[in-house]
């Protein structure tokens, strides 16, 4: 695979064989990134479970302690008072059916988090085919389907993320921008891999915590010390 000049000079930096700490991986990570807009630094964590069992599933939600550096556009689905509940909470787009036709009819994505009140998801189950697949889907274990949906629109806009594992049994999520320095996002790391480690399941045996990459999006991996990390 061709590698650009920078992502080249990048590498040198890295000792491939290494496993480093948090902080010195995302210092290292700050350091690459050198592309001319502010990459999005993600962790990428292999976790020893099977996902294709239920009682191994690992998922949820948690409010960044510096955000994500990304305004977030939030689509609720809602009626009545918890509908302007919703618009006074700041959420971008607030509707009913009429969100669903235009999801459907027009093709339209722009948004990136879904929020709904229990009483819509038999509405909003109908758009499970597109919803899911782009990971859109409300889930109650992530705190999208509630009916605190102040409380749900402020955290996402604040900086929560969701989690989850995919067919390989890793998780992908963003923990900041390489702008935010080594500082801010060896905590936003930090309090990520807290809730991943909080939600081992019962049913993993063996080694939890298999690998950890940090990197940002045009820059090198560089592999985490997994015994350097609380689990």
């Amino acid at each position: 695979m061709f590698r650009g000049k920078k992502y080249q000079d990048s590498a040198k930096l890295i000792d491939r064989a290494m496993q480093y700490d948090p902080a010195q991986a995302l210092e290292l990570v700050t350091k690459t990134a050198k592309a001319k807009f502010d990459e999005t630094v993600e962790a990428h964590i292999k976790l020893g479970v099977d996902s294709r069992h239920a009682d191994q599933q690992v998922r949820g939600a948690i409010v960044l302690p510096n955000g994500i550096g990304k305004t977030v556009k939030v689509l609720v689905f809602a009626k009545g008072p918890k509908a302007d509940e919703a618009k006074a909470a700041g959420a971008d787009f607030v509707g009913e059916m009429d969100m669903v036709e235009k999801i459907q009819q027009e093709n339209w994505f722009d948004f990136d988090v879904v929020v709904a009140t229990p009483d819509m998801m038999g509405v909003v189950g109908r758009l499970g085919k597109v919803l899911g697949p782009k990971g859109l889907m409300p889930s109650p274990k992530a705190g999208t389907v509630t009916m605190d949906v102040t409380r749900a629109v402020n955290e996402i806009k604040a900086g929560k993320i969701e989690y989850r594992l995919d067919k390989t049994n890793i998780i992908h999520c963003p923990i900041g921008k390489a702008s935010f320095g080594a500082e801010k996002l060896t905590e936003n790391f930090n309090a990520l891999l807290g809730a991943v480690v909080k939600a081992k399941p019962s049913a993993a045996k063996g080694q939890y915590l298999r690998s950890i990459t940090v990197a940002s999006t045009m820059g090198p991996g560089v592999k985490v010390n997994t015994a350097k990390v609380a689990q």
